[in-house]
């Protein structure tokens, strides 16, 4: 007789992965000088399994198009066949909305120049390219319990903030603090009338030196009661939120939502090697 998995003490089916989806670009639009929104669809669409995150994200794949490879790349034989440098690289995006009766989501791609490898494919991008990605996963969603919000990232973190203030309760309270290069590169927002959005210049690049994200949320006053936290983007700013949120304030481990989207002076294989060592980690071991 053969157990069943679901009863009280068995094992639990392991999670099956969500397929590949193949989809095409079918609209560009350049949001600001540093930000470009692709619009992708096509009868791919009916494989994406969506989910209720607003920081949803999917990871994006990447392969040399000397290869001539076939979308969706089943890794396990490429690997058979292909050098590791010849391998397709995954490269992780916001999802920025979703179109069910269109059939169509929309991902933001920052674009600094030649720099990287999805911004200039973003940049570059035609209505007919292809492009195949995994998930999505995420996990944040604004919590009407919540007394007040706190959410702080740059341009990175842009899309998901943006759908985190549009899925908040109407009558939300609380502060969204968004760093980017300059005033062009402000986005038109849609957000509750009880959340103060404060835009942050850096005027130019990404630097240590430069960026004012961590100093302005630790300067701005602290408001009373139960707060919950987004907090995403540099790996660097993000901790010494970690620092000043979780030491200095209090707030519990629950309430915060941290995460690191990139790493300066990293480049994306070195960023995501890391997450595993002690450098790489936002919360400190116990």
């Amino acid at each position: 007789m053969t157990a069943n998995p679901s009863a009280r003490g068995g094992a639990r089916q392991p999670r099956q992965p969500k397929p590949p989806v193949v989809l095409e670009v079918v609209a560009t639009e350049q949001l600001s000088p540093h930000m470009v929104r692709l619009t992708l669809g096509g009868p791919g669409f009916s494989l994406y399994q969506d989910k209720d995150a607003t920081d949803k994200y999917i990871k994006l794949m990447f392969a040399d198009p000397a290869l001539g490879l076939t979308m969706p790349y089943d890794m396990e034989k490429l690997r058979e066949r292909l050098t590791p440098e010849q391998m397709p690289v995954r490269r992780t995006y916001t999802v920025r909305s979703v179109d069910h009766d269109a059939g169509t989501l929309t991902v933001d791609f920052v674009v600094h120049g030649d720099d990287g490898l999805a911004g200039p494919w973003a940049a570059s991008a035609k209505v007919g390219d292809r492009v195949t990605f995994g998930g999505p996963g995420g996990m944040f969603q604004p919590d009407p319990a919540a007394d007040w919000y706190l959410l702080a990232g740059d341009e990175s973190a842009l899309p998901a903030i943006s759908s985190a203030l549009e899925a908040m309760p109407a009558d939300a309270d609380g502060r969204a603090f968004i760093e980017v290069a300059g005033p062009e590169d402000e986005i038109a927002l849609e957000a509750p009338e009880g959340i103060e959005v404060t835009w942050l210049h850096r005027g130019g690049a990404f630097t240590p030196e430069t960026t004012k994200l961590a100093a302005a949320v630790i300067d701005a006053p602290w408001q009373d009661g139960t707060v919950q936290v987004f907090a995403h983007g540099e790996r660097e700013m993000v901790k010494a939120l970690r620092r000043y949120l979780a030491d200095v304030r209090g707030v519990d481990r629950k309430q915060m939502s941290l995460s690191a989207y990139w790493a300066y002076g990293r480049a994306e294989e070195a960023f995501q090697a890391e997450k595993t060592e002690p450098i790489g980690k936002i919360f400190p071991e116990p």
